[in-house]
């Protein structure tokens, strides 16, 4: 009743406003129909926009979907609130080639084609989301799907703008809150208000956004909270979630057209949830500090100047369920970015130019301290990136990045480390407008990457995934040469991308399970005495390759109507040179579905296979295949206020039993059964 109460609230708020839908969206949606502006620029405010499928993180100027040689993932606003979840991984599980390492409803982060964590590079508005889930799988991202706008997923020669962590590539999270374009009315909004069955769900969101002159402001905030989750086979202990977070940001537009603006935002991230697979929780926080500038430089070579950075203060406790701390973890990470815009130099269309600074301080204070003592990376780094139509029906893009990484720790043998790296990267991708609706890429990268402060300096028991794991300091840069190909065809209806790639790793970093388990103070064994398992990181050889696409065709099309078919499917094989396998490389998938779009209400369904993964790694078993079928229905029953939608979403519909092949404590948890969630929407144009 307290639910259907506080929808009846939102309600009564929002009515007095005229109605809105995806506009909220726009802004990222949008450019002027010739030359393109840098991405981080808005258009001017006489410019008339078209509709336009734009990416921002795929080039720092704002480019189309289609003018990329590397298939850019999206998905927006609608397509998130839709797919629920309190994780990026779940707003994004549809996607080809995407899928989370499913370790607890609070703590699943993004494989992108079978790499995660140090090889998947994490954005919120294009810098760090500066947290430690790459330290642990038990360890959340401090960003909550509720508050995104949008979702990109971007691999190829764009990835060296943000770091060589990113050779699986970047997810970056887009929620404008720091603006980059003037709104064009005073005030508008989005509220959401949803329950789900499965977890006795209650969740909600606000996104404001208004303008007082040359000064726009957002501000936003969220509220979650879900039990523990029913599976087929009964309840899942100790799989709760409670988050909650809010933002403040604004910004001053200024010169000519308004095109130029300094901004910043202060966000705030709170959460708790239960480790299934264990007894303790964990109690996060996080204070961050967002900045965004642009400056219009004028039509002469040197087009404009952008400046983004965060300085992110986090720590989570992992408690006993009596409130016990266990251990405190801290990360205090600064990320800066200045990037130079040029238009044209010679036979090259654009041209940007950047510098990177990062430092980060890691630090454990309690029972796991152990694992990983006191660290330091600090990371400068130069790159280079180039767009060029060289002949007709011909682009080219091109990228390096020259690092210095410096990281201090204390490894195994207790004696202070300092370790230098010097990775230098690489990328050129070409795409050819083949025929009439064709388009085909291609795309090369050698990427190096230093390792990780996991990977150098473990030491210890870590109790969250229940592993004993010793780091290698004397560890060398993992290099990764990467091959893809892409073809694109529009066809009247018809739709289809898809990828084929492969990666030849040299000196891959990788965490072996020797079958022997250990007790915290590291006494190991073999068998099943210990309640760790022993893990080493090693580097050896390792080759990753795969196949993805994802076909579309539209059975009904009108102006105010549409019935479309959607099929997609993804494999990723990675094997060792030793011949095993790269351990826990999620299955293969396959699936499809029906989606109806109209002016009153919108209705479809998603079923998709994830096969039995029988090429497990070492001491590892294997996982079973299952099904799964969503599917939602939304309607916007006032006809005088179109913002207003009523949906109802199904997931797990079939109620069968879901095991996540690449989460370390698959064998002791069960995802999500069936689950009806009851969502209200209302909006503002």
């Amino acid at each position: 009743m307290r639910h259907v109460l506080l929808a009846g609230a939102a309600l009564a708020v929002f009515l007095p406003f005229n109605a809105y839908a995806q506009s909220a969206a726009v802004s990222s949606d949008q450019t002027k129909s010739k030359s393109p502006a840098p991405a981080s620029a808005p258009a001017p405010a006489s410019a008339t926009p078209i509709a336009r499928d734009i990416v921002v993180t795929a080039s720092p100027f704002a480019l189309s979907r289609d003018d990329v040689p590397t298939i850019v993932a999206k998905v927006n606003r609608k397509q998130i609130l839709e797919a629920g979840g309190s994780s990026i991984a779940d707003s994004l599980a549809s996607v080809p080639g995407i899928s989370a390492t499913g370790f607890a409803a609070g703590a699943s982060r993004p494989i992108i084609r079978g790499m995660d964590a140090t090889r998947v590079r994490i954005l919120e508005n294009g810098v760090s989301s500066s947290d430690v889930s790459d330290v642990g799988p038990d360890h959340g991202i401090p960003i909550d799907p509720l508050s995104a706008r949008s979702i990109e997923v971007v691999r190829g020669a764009a990835t060296l703008r943000y770091g060589s962590q990113a050779i699986g590539g970047v997810v970056n999270v887009i929620n404008d809150r720091v603006p980059t374009s003037l709104p064009t009315r005073a005030l508008s909004g989005e509220l959401v208000g949803s329950y789900g069955t499965a977890a006795n769900t209650a969740e909600g969101s606000a996104l404001m956004d208004g303008r007082a002159g040359d000064i726009a402001v957002h501000v936003d905030g969220f509220y979650r909270q879900t039990d523990d989750y029913d599976t087929p086979l009964g309840v899942q202990q100790n799989s709760f979630f409670r988050g909650h977070g809010e933002t403040v940001g604004a910004s001053y537009f200024f010169g000519a057209d308004k095109a130029s603006h300094i901004g910043a935002a202060i966000m705030q991230y709170d959460a708790k949830y239960g480790i299934p697979s264990d007894t303790t929780y964990i109690d996060m926080r996080q204070t961050k500090v967002l900045t965004k500038s642009y400056f219009d430089l004028g039509s002469g070579v040197v087009k404009g100047l952008s400046i983004d950075g965060s300085y992110a203060d986090y720590t989570h406790d992992e408690d006993e369920p009596d409130g016990t701390i266990d251990t405190t973890f801290r990360n205090k990470e600064l990320d800066g970015r200045a990037e130079l815009l040029f238009g044209p130099l010679g036979f090259i269309d654009n041209t940007a130019l950047g510098v990177e600074v990062q430092n980060r301080k890691f630090s454990a204070i309690g029972e796991d301290s152990s694992y990983l003592f006191p660290t330091e990376t600090q990371s400068e780094a130069g790159y280079l990136f180039t767009e060029s139509q060289i002949a007709k029906g011909l682009k080219l893009q091109v990228s390096g990045r020259v690092e210095h990484v410096h990281v201090t720790g204390t490894p195994t043998s207790d004696l202070f480390t300092q370790v230098d790296y010097t990775p230098v990267s690489g990328a050129i991708g070409a795409l050819f407008d083949a025929a009439s609706g064709i388009k085909l890429g291609l795309t090369f990268s050698s990427t190096g990457r230093a390792p990780a402060i996991t990977e150098l300096f473990a030491r210890g028991g870590h109790d969250g995934p229940n592993t004993f794991e010793t780091g290698d300091p004397t560890l060398k840069i993992e290099r990764a040469n990467s091959l893809e190909g892409t073809i694109r065809v529009r066809s009247g209806k018809f739709r289809f991308e898809g990828s084929a790639y492969s990666t030849w790793f040299n000196n891959y970093i990788y965490g072996d399970l020797t079958g022997r388990t250990c007790d915290d103070d590291g006494v190991c064994a073999d068998g099943d005495a210990g309640e760790l398992k022993e893990l080493f990181y090693r580097q050896q050889g390792a080759h990753f390759w795969g196949l993805e696409g994802e076909a579309n065709y539209a059975l009904v099309k009108t102006d105010t109507r549409s019935l479309d078919a959607r099929i997609i499917a993804d494999y990723t094989r990675a094997t060792l040179d030793n011949g095993s396998n790269v351990p826990r490389i999620p299955p293969y998938r396959y699936g499809g579905g029906l989606t109806w779009n109209s002016g009153l209400f919108d209705l479809g369904f998603l079923f998709l296979h994830s096969g039995r993964q029988d090429k497990f790694g070492a001491f590892d078993t294997a996982t079973p295949g299952f099904n799964a079928l969503n599917a939602h229905l939304s309607v916007r029953p006032f006809k005088a206020y179109p913002g207003i939608e009523l949906a109802v979403v199904g997931q797990n519909l079939i109620n069968d039993v879901q095991r996540d092949a690449a989460a370390l404590n698959k064998d002791l948890v069960v995802m999500p059964g069936r689950n009806v969630r009851f969502v209200v929407k209302v909006a503002t144009f």
